[in-house]
């Protein structure tokens, strides 16, 4: 399956989103589906207790507003088939996964018609949000597990298929909360084209709409960048430290947008152009 989400914006939030008292980050996303009348799904196919999920984001978006929000529960891979729930996701404005467990999301989801409708919803112009393990899904790859090392140790983190969204990327949530900087480092380490990407907590990643992106909410964007890396990973043995050179880290604070529009008030900087083109498809209106 190769898809390619081209229209819709795209929130990539850290975890731990503060709701109704901080508006910053669900309030964007509410903004970014069209308002208090746009209709929104809340996937919780990432949890076992889809119930509570779905009862802390129904009061949230209601308190900030949103007056037509539905669960869509994915509690087996077979209700991903379901026309109720296909129905839900094609008539949403916007989407919101909430977090869990990403192996137990795409499990669930992953090549089923339901992640067809996620992109089809993305390519006809509905906002796709994802928190915590629905963040790291978002990726055309994902990190499946890892310990918070102290070192970026050869075989320290794993990494997976995604759900396919932001191509040529990994991302990685609750990220300086948790410390996972050097799983994140380990993974782009073995994969030097991919952009590392990781997001603290209360914080997002806005993805458009059009050629733009922003870091919204109270902590930052870590990136790490390894398309110069210099290494001997491939023949380091599991649990002993490589040699990486080369691997550049940038951090982008909360309140930070770059567009690449000709008439751009803040160009997109050299050292993120890459990560850029990565971020958004040259088909984004």
């Amino acid at each position: 399956m190769n898809h390619r989400s081209t229209h819709g914006s795209l929130l990539i939030v850290g975890g731990t989103e503060k709701n109704a008292e901080n508006a910053d980050i669900l309030g964007r996303f509410i903004e970014l589906a069209g308002g208090a009348e746009a209709p929104i799904a809340v996937i919780t196919a990432a949890s076992n207790i889809a119930d509570q999920v779905w009862g802390h984001y129904e009061q949230a978006f209601r308190a900030l507003g949103a007056r037509r929000c539905v669960p869509v529960h994915v509690l087996a891979r077979a209700d991903a088939s379901l026309p109720a729930v296909l129905e839900a996701v094609a008539g949403a404005a916007g989407i919101f996964i909430a977090g869990g467990d990403q192996k137990r999301l795409l499990a669930r989801i992953g090549g089923t018609p339901l992640h067809d409708a996620l992109h089809a919803a993305v390519q006809r112009g509905a906002c796709l949000a994802g928190t915590s393990a629905g963040a790291s899904a978002l990726g055309v790859h994902m990190v499946t597990h890892g310990q918070p090392d102290f070192n970026p140790a050869v075989g320290a983190a794993g990494m997976g298929a995604g759900l396919g969204f932001v191509p040529h990327c990994i991302i990685d949530q609750h990220f300086s909360q948790r410390h996972r900087i050097n799983r994140l480092l380990s993974l782009v380490a073995r994969n030097p084209q991919l952009s590392g990407i990781g997001i603290d907590e209360d914080t997002a990643l806005v993805v458009g709409p059009g050629a733009r992106f922003a870091v919204i909410g109270a902590g930052a964007v870590t990136i790490v960048d390894a398309s110069e890396l210099q290494s001997d990973i491939v023949d380091t043995a599991p649990g002993t430290i490589p040699l990486l050179l080369g691997v550049r880290l940038h951090v982008i604070p909360a309140g930070t947008s770059f567009s690449s529009a000709p008439d751009a008030a803040r160009p997109v900087p050299a050292p993120l152009r890459t990560l850029f083109q990565h971020l958004l498809d040259t088909d984004r209106p």
